[in-house]
């Protein structure tokens, strides 16, 4: 493993990843640990812009408008990816499994089409370590039922919910080194716990 390396945080709605990814980043600042940590869709200016496009409540994309405007965003952070690429440790929000879990197996767009633009747009920048958070059907809806404001990720039928969970857990399944799964029914201490352990032992 790298001394600086990347780290994602992946789930879908309700499971917990913003959560660890928000305390891993105030962890690392609390240790004078150079970071940075952003966000898909988002973390640069043009790819918050998309963001608020993909997640208007209003907004209406098919799915494969939906998976252009995703990849869009992220390649307006190539730059900020790659310039800090083995030079600070970069938490991600949301990647490349997003992608796949949620167009693919949640919405059915061809997977070797998303491969081939990934591709394109990262070249040599590669995903160390990713923490996958789990969320049952119960958790998921009192979670999102707490949130103040939804958008158009947050409204899908339990069954899309459930496909693309699947879809995460089938990734994780080919690189079983490279996850650890949380299952975020359980104790927030207690999962936040072993995610600091991890980073220590990633960092």
């Amino acid at each position: 493993m790298y001394k600086k390396p990347v780290i994602v945080f992946e789930g879908i709605e309700g499971s917990g990843k913003s959560y660890h990814s928000t305390k891993v980043s105030n962890y690392l600042k609390k240790k004078k640990i150079d970071h940075i940590k952003i966000r898909e869709p988002g973390g640069s200016i043009n790819s918050e812009k998309i963001r608020k496009l993909i997640l208007n409540k209003k907004s209406k994309f098919n799915r494969n408008t939906d998976l252009l405007l995703y990849l869009a965003s992220r390649s307006e952070n190539i730059s900020i990816l790659k310039k800090n690429f083995r030079k600070k440790i970069i938490l991600i929000d949301r990647f490349t499994d997003s992608t796949i879990a949620y167009q693919h197996y949640g919405f059915g767009v061809n997977k070797n089409l998303i491969n081939v633009i990934n591709q394109y747009l990262l070249k040599n920048f590669k995903v160390d370590y990713t923490f996958l958070n789990i969320v049952n059907k119960k958790n998921l809806n009192k979670r999102l039922k707490l949130r103040k404001s939804l958008n158009r990720y947050d409204k899908f039928d339990y069954n899309f919910y459930k496909k693309v969970q699947r879809g995460f857990l089938k990734l994780s399944k080919k690189d079983k080194k490279r996850y650890q799964i949380i299952d975020s029914n359980l104790d927030i201490k207690h999962n936040l716990s072993l995610v600091f352990k991890r980073i220590d032992k990633l960092i």
